[in-house]
This record gives structure tokens, C-alpha cells and sequence, in this order.
């Protein structure tokens, strides 16, 4: 289960992010539409997501610090769905951005529930992979590391040894 978890976040930071770095004038306006951060902040912003999503996606991908890029992915997302939620809450009418595209849509358009419960969703993979780091054919496995416990050690978490 945890090499499924780590694999699946690695694709999905690895595609949002590709898929933002591609059209960086898109990402800018995704990023912009969300109408939270001052202007000299949106470019900034607009560049970085996507360089952090490609690099949490590398390591992740890697299975390198499993449990530091996992409490990073949690936090992202974390902001991620908290700026969407309060777009919803404002009465913007965006899509968010998260795959590529972005901006103003029509108000029929928007999907702030579903896009929620699918970071939440991907929230969910990483708050595994916090508590369970070490999974099969990851770095973090190669080296060793005897702290951290493997897919199938159920009893060091139970009985609180990591």
C-alpha cells in the first residue's frame, strides 16, 4: 500500500507540475485569479508551484526523505485547499489550476467540492506515507534506515517504536 501511495502522489505533483511549467502565462493567471496575494507575489508564485510540485514528485518518486517531502506535500496541500475553499466561499467563479489551466470560468462551471475532496484525497496519501515512510524499491529503503518502519511492520506503530 505504501509504494502505491508514494507512487501515486509522485504522479500527481509530477504531472500538475509539468502540465503548469508548460504554459507558465496559464499558471500565472490560475494563480492570479485567486485574488489572495499582492501582485509582486503572483509571478513569484506562478514560477515556484510548479517547480515545488516537480520536486516534491522527484523525490517522492524516488522514495528519497519519504517522510519530510510527505509533511511538505501535506502542507501544499493543505494551502491549496484553503485557497480554494475560500474562493468558494467569495463567490469566485475560477478553476483552480491544479492540472494546468486556471482562471475565470462561468459560474456553472466552477467544481470547488469535487476539487477539494480530491486534494483531500491526495492529502490522505501523504498522511500515510508520514506514518509510513519506508516502502519497496525507495531509497530510503536502500539505505537502511532501521528508524523508520516497512510496509509490513505493523507492531513498532502499534506499540508506538518507530
Amino acid at each position: 500500500m505504501g509504494t502505491l501511495a508514494r507512487l501515486g502522489l509522485a504522479a500527481v505533483w509530477l504531472i500538475s507540475g509539468a502540465l503548469k511549467i508548460s504554459d507558465p502565462g496559464q499558471t500565472y493567471v490560475a494563480v492570479q485569479a485567486f485574488d489572495v496575494l499582492p501582485d509582486s507575489l503572483v509571478r513569484p508564485v506562478a514560477i515556484g508551484m510548479p517547480l515545488a510540485e516537480l520536486a516534491l514528485g522527484l523525490f517522492l518518486l524516488a522514495g528519497y526523505l519519504t517522510r519530510w517531502v510527505s509533511v511538505l506535500s501535506v502542507l501544499m496541500l493543505a494551502l491549496l485547499i484553503a485557497a480554494i475553499a475560500q474562493s468558494w466561499v467569495r463567490g469566485l467563479s475560477i478553476d483552480c489550476g491544479c492540472f494546468g489551466g486556471g482562471g475565470q470560468i462561468a459560474a456553472d462551471q466552477t467544481q470547488y467540492p469535487q476539487e477539494i475532496a480530491r486534494d483531500f484525497g491526495f492529502a490522505l496519501l501523504g498522511v500515510w506515507l508520514i506514518v509510513r515512510p519506508r516502502t519497496r524499491l525507495s531509497v530510503d529503503g536502500w539505505l537502511g534506515n532501521s528508524r523508520v518502519p516497512a510496509d509490513d511492520d505493523y507492531v513498532g506503530i502499534a506499540e508506538g517504536n518507530e
